[in-house]
């Protein structure tokens, strides 16, 4: 099959299906006795990058798959076309992501603890309905609080292929840079501080009672596989989390 052949095909495939599709999915969509090989439909989807280049489109590589996408610089200027308005979150959800991002696995304790602020089962809600996060284990402390880690839709929602594409971290409380690094909307600022902290001694070390775990060096939510059972526990019921999805 000829390179510009599989390359129509592609960019069909892609523009049909609305969503990320993986080397594996993409062959699969190709009859079995005339599929290419996987170096060909990679080179097929470079030169299809290529050829967008100038464009208002293009084709990205996230942690699903590749996609079909609107550039960023042609969104802005098409917010007309989509007559929901993309819902608008609080700098805390924001903060509280960021965080789980660059320092995951964390407790809900452990971000309260670095922002100096009280996180909300609203924003724990929010993050997880979102799928932006789930809960990867718990900390083998007593209690057993629940241990948050990102999740492929959070890396697919900002465009990034594995966590090690993440900007270097800003401080938090220099929320316009870090909010600049994530290509983050403006947000609301509204929240309640927790009496006696401050968010500007930051960073904070971790606490003795456990190891610190560098998002490099946890398992990356872009490979497939979960962690070994015998890193997770139990659910406690008297988690003070509460991981129920619900509705908008």
């Amino acid at each position: 099959m000829e390179l510009n052949e599989i390359k129509y095909f592609i960019e069909s495939a892609l523009l049909a299906a609305g969503r990320p599709l993986n080397i594996d999915q993409i062959k699969g969509l190709f009859e079995e006795d005339a599929a290419p090989e996987k170096p060909q439909l990679r080179e097929a989807l470079a030169s299809l990058g290529e050829e967008y280049a100038g464009r208002g489109i293009e084709i990205a590589e996230v942690a699903s798959g590749f996609r079909m996408q609107v550039k960023a610089s042609m969104a802005e200027r098409l917010h007309k076309l989509w007559e929901e308005k993309p819902p608008r979150y609080s700098r805390a959800l924001f903060e509280t992501l960021a965080l789980i991002a660059y320092r995951q696995p964390m407790t809900r304790g452990e971000i309260e603890e670095v922002r100096g602020v009280s996180v909300s089962s609203n924003i724990v809600r929010s993050l997880l309905e979102r799928e932006w996060i789930r809960i990867v284990g718990h900390r083998d402390v007593p209690g057993r609080p629940a241990l948050f880690g990102t999740t492929k839709l959070f890396l697919d929602y900002f465009g990034l292929k594995k966590l090690e594409d993440l900007p270097p971290l800003a401080d938090l409380a220099d929320w316009e840079s870090l909010r600049v690094q994530l290509n983050l909307p403006q947000v609301e600022e509204n929240e309640v501080a927790v009496e006696g902290n401050d968010i500007t001694a930051l960073p904070v070390q971790p606490a003795d009672d456990f190891e610190e775990v560098v998002a490099t060096e946890w398992p990356d939510p872009a490979e497939d596989g979960d962690i070994a059972d015998s890193e997770l526990h139990d659910p406690d019921p008297s988690e003070d989390v509460d991981a129920t999805v619900s509705g908008n």
